[in-house]
């Protein structure tokens, strides 16, 4: 019996262990649109997936296809499947497994672009979407116990950080008979694997610490085989396809997944621990604190606490914040998270641009928030940037 494959070593030849054309190690970028073949049965096998193969860009491509499966070994998946934006897979996802008079239910702290399907794209298909307390999981169970089709939950949330326990969760859904959808962005497959908690489905903006670059958008699911078919047709259909540059880019940035990963739990594990003792800032969000309400939950089912952080100053306020962030001079202030460079926003700029002051209020995500996308840099030095900006706040 051959020994389980560690992580570090998936992140690196997971999907790539076939040669290549020429005997090229790394995976070729296949920018052709279409496949030809000179045996028609075979080409017909492939059309209608009897055979390993492609025919059509829009539908499969093999870089597009390597950069799957290394998410999908990751995630310990039984299939896998892409689309050109995080946020175009989430869409495929619902709209695949969801039909008029059904009824979801999630939580109130999704991504803001998640929670407009919710609130504005579902209901016009007659979709009945109900958000509850992110924290309160008795009420999620019953929201769950009196019937839905598709359960969505988000954990580590953005940008509040908050943890939901997915194991009850998931295992209220399968009572339900429902289908449980974790997006697993924030924590990656390397601190978390909700598929092994119960849920039915993981994805991933892979735009964010999959790639890890900021330079190539993405979106990522897998799991179950059956459902993951139903996402895949859907998208085929929809044109919402992952370039294949953009698959060669994501795959080379998860090759030092692991490496990165590992760096940023530590790095924003001591910046919130920082934070929190800073006589400038009010409240510091970040599951690695036992102080965060979850903390338990957290160490339960993580294996690292993640890169993600956010805080409110003492002053909290969306003036307050407009001061703050030109201080730094180590950190992007810009609508992306998880890449190599340390990264900081506000809702209003960056989850939740997408939704109104009020709508974000509803959410309790407060207008001052910062979100803090800890990147690999010295930590020593991420945190004198943060002390020399947070003085005379």
């Amino acid at each position: 019996m051959n020994d389980p494959i560690h992580t570090g070593t998936q992140a690196v030849w997971g999907g790539e262990e076939k040669s290549w054309m020429q005997g090229a190690t790394q995976v070729p970028v296949v920018h052709s649109v279409s496949f030809g073949y000179t045996d028609m049965d075979e080409w017909l096998q492939v059309a209608n997936g009897e055979r390993p193969g492609h025919i059509y860009g829009r539908n499969t491509n093999p870089t597009v296809q390597a950069f799957e499966e290394k998410v999908r070994l990751l995630e310990g998946a039984d299939a896998a499947t892409s689309a050109a934006t995080g946020m175009g897979i989430i869409s495929s996802t619902l709209f695949a497994l969801l039909r008029a008079k059904d009824r979801v239910v999630s939580i109130k702290d999704t991504y803001g672009g998640t929670s407009k399907l919710f609130f504005e794209f579902l209901p016009r298909f007659n979709v009945d979407a109900v958000l509850c307390d992110t924290e309160d999981h008795e009420a999620i169970e019953t929201e769950i116990a009196k019937g839905c089709r598709l359960v969505y939950l988000e954990t580590p949330t953005n940008p509040t950080i908050k943890i939901l326990d997915l194991e009850r969760l998931a295992g209220a859904a399968k009572k339900a008979g429902a289908i449980v959808v974790v997006d697993n962005t924030f924590a990656t497959p390397i601190n978390q694997n909700p598929l092994q908690l119960g849920a039915d489905l993981v994805l991933h903006s892979a735009t964010k610490f999959l790639g890890g670059h900021a330079d190539a958008l993405g979106g990522v699911i897998c799991g179950n085989r059956d459902l993951v078919k139903k996402i895949y047709h859907f998208r085929e259909i929809n044109g919402a396809t992952l370039h294949p540059m953009a698959a060669y880019l994501l795959l080379r940035g998860m090759k030092t997944l692991h490496l990165r990963v590992a760096r940023q739990n530590e790095s924003a594990l001591d910046i919130a621990r920082f934070l929190w003792e800073h006589p400038a800032v009010g409240r510091v969000y970040y599951p690695g604190l036992e102080t965060h309400d979850n903390y338990d939950i957290a160490c339960r089912q993580m294996r690292g606490f993640g890169g993600m952080l956010s805080f409110e100053l003492k002053e909290n306020t969306l003036d307050a914040a407009k001061r703050f962030l030109p201080r730094l001079k180590y950190a992007h202030a810009a609508a992306n998270l998880g890449a190599v460079e340390t990264i900081v926003g506000m809702p209003a700029t960056t989850s939740h641009v997408e939704c109104t002051a009020q709508e974000r209020a509803a959410m309790g995500i407060p207008e001052g928030l910062i979100r803090y996308s800890t990147g690999i840099e010295d930590p020593r030095d991420l945190i004198a940037d943060l002390k020399q900006a947070l003085a005379g706040m």
